[in-house]
């Protein structure tokens, strides 16, 4: 039996004693073999996983334009909006300023308006005290007339009793006032 368990099982020291794989009577065998494990390999990744692969690697990329597609939208979106934003804001700018302007020059219309009416006012004013000023003014000059009059006659009556008349007396106070200033 010895014999036979022998020359059943592969005999190393019969066929060289080495690797099986580098036995050359196995040579046809092994690449028979490793040509259609190959070709099953090619085969399963051909149709199964390198189609997966593509798949994800497409999907990915389309997803990434999509992102690139959607962030472009979002900048133009954006650029959009800065720039209504912009002319909203010249445009409050420039309403600002017509407002300001338009108070300025409602204000500079009321301040002249102010203004007319107290240099009118004081106009009234300057005319009135220039009226009570002469008035006052001629009061005087008829006081003082008045007064020179009857000191002239008491001193006229004084010293020569009788003599002088008032219209004599009158006029004389009269030509007195008027080299003075003081006539009326």
């Amino acid at each position: 039996m010895a014999s036979s368990e022998t020359s059943d099982h592969y005999d190393a020291a019969a066929h060289g004693g080495g690797m099986p794989q580098l036995d050359f009577d196995t040579w046809a065998t092994q690449i028979f073999w490793t040509a259609l494990a190959l070709f099953l390999l090619y085969k399963v990744l051909t149709k199964n996983i390198l189609p997966k692969i593509a798949g994800a690697l497409e999907d990915r990329h389309n997803a990434i334009a999509d992102d690139l597609d959607q962030a472009s939208e979002l900048k133009r979106k954006a650029e959009d909006a800065e720039g209504a934003y912009n002319q909203a804001l010249a445009d409050a700018k420039a309403n600002a300023n017509e407002i300001v302007e338009a108070t300025k020059a409602e204000i500079a219309e009321k301040a002249a308006a102010e203004n007319a009416k107290a240099e009118a006012e004081i106009a009234a004013r300057t005319a009135e005290g220039e009226q009570r000023i002469n008035e006052i003014r001629a009061a005087a000059a008829d006081s003082a007339r008045n007064v020179a009059s009857d000191a002239a006659s008491a001193i006229v009556a004084k010293l020569a009793p009788g003599s002088a008349d008032s219209g004599t007396i009158a006029s004389a106070v009269d030509r007195a006032l008027a080299q003075t200033g003081m006539a009326r």
